[in-house]
C-alpha cells in the first residue's frame, strides 16, 4: 500500500509573530520552523500502518521553497521512505490542494494523509479540496485509523461524540490526536535520511485563488483596573460601558 503524507512547514509555537512593513507577508527573519504538529500524527500513523502490513511505502509531500528541506529531511528521519517537494510558496489552500491532488494522482497513492489543519493559518480546507479534486472520499478530522486489507476504519470527531466509518482505498483523511504518539528521529534515522530520495518538482495548475490584503496583530492587552470590593456600582458601570460585557 502506498501512503502519501502531506506536511507543511510552520513557525515554532513559541515564535513571536511579526509582519513585513506593508503587513502583507509573515516576517521569517530569525524564525525557527518545524513540521506542522498535526501532520506529525499523520506521518507517524502512516509509518505504523506500513510496518504492521510488512510492506508498502510512505512518501512525504511538501509544497514549499528550498528552506523547507531541513524539515522534509526530518520527516525522512522519522521513517518516511522518500519525499517530494513542490518548488513553490504555499500561497493559499486551493493552490496547495491542486499540487497534492496532481502528484497524488500521478503517483497512484492509496491513502493520502495530512494534519487536520496547519497551526499557522488553521484553515481546515486542504483535505476536503484534495478529495474533491481526486473524486475520492475524505474523512475529517480522524482520531483513529486502522487498515484491514484495502478497507480503513476511522474514528471521527463529531459534535458531542464520535463517529466510526469504513472506507475503501483510495481516500483522504486529516488527522489529529489521539491517533498515535508522534515519533522523533533517532540517530540511525537521521543518518539514513541523508541518502533517501527527495525529488523537487515544479508547481502545476492554476495560481492562488486568494491574496492577503493585510495582516493585523491583535490589540495589545489593556492595563487591569482594580475596583474596591465595596464599590459594586463602579464595577457594573465599567463592565457595561468599557468592557461591554453586560
Amino acid at each position: 500500500m502506498k501512503f502519501l503524507v502531506c506536511i507543511s512547514n510552520v513557525p515554532d509555537t513559541t515564535t513571536k509573530i511579526t509582519f513585513t512593513p506593508d503587513n502583507k507577508e509573515f516576517n521569517k527573519a530569525g524564525v525557527q520552523f518545524v513540521i506542522n504538529p498535526w501532520d506529525e500524527y499523520a506521518l507517524t500513523r502512516a509509518i505504523e500502518l506500513k510496518e504492521a502490513q510488512g510492506s508498502g511505502t510512505v512518501t512525504v509531500l511538501n509544497v514549499g521553497e528550498a528552506d523547507t528541506e531541513p524539515n522534509i529531511r526530518k520527516a525522512l528521519a522519522i521513517g518516511a521512505d522518500d519525499a517530494i517537494r513542490v518548488n513553490a510558496a504555499p500561497k493559499d489552500a486551493w493552490f496547495v490542494a491542486q499540487q497534492i491532488a496532481h502528484y497524488a494522482k500521478e503517483g497512484g497513492y492509496d491513502v493520502i494523509l495530512m494534519g487536520k489543519e496547519s497551526i499557522d493559518y488553521n484553515g481546515f480546507q486542504v483535505h476536503g479540496m484534495v478529495g474533491e479534486l481526486l473524486g475520492i472520499p475524505t474523512v475529517a478530522p480522524a482520531m483513529k485509523l486502522d487498515m484491514s486489507g484495502n478497507t480503513a476504519t476511522l474514528e471521527r470527531e463529531i459534535e458531542g461524540g464520535k463517529e466510526i466509518v469504513e472506507v475503501a482505498a483510495p481516500f483522504v483523511a486529516s488527522c489529529q490526536q489521539p491517533m498515535c504518539e508522534p515519533r522523533i528521529p533517532n540517530m540511525r534515522g537521521i543518518m539514513t535520511a541523508r541518502t533517501k530520495p527527495l525529488k523537487v518538482v515544479e508547481a502545476v495548475g492554476e495560481g492562488a485563488a486568494t491574496a492577503v490584503a493585510e495582516y493585523q496583530l491583535p490589540p495589545k492587552k489593556q492595563g487591569v483596573k482594580l475596583i474596591d470590593a465595596a464599590n459594586a456600582g463602579e464595577l457594573i458601570k465599567l463592565l457595561r460601558n468599557e468592557a461591554k460585557v453586560i
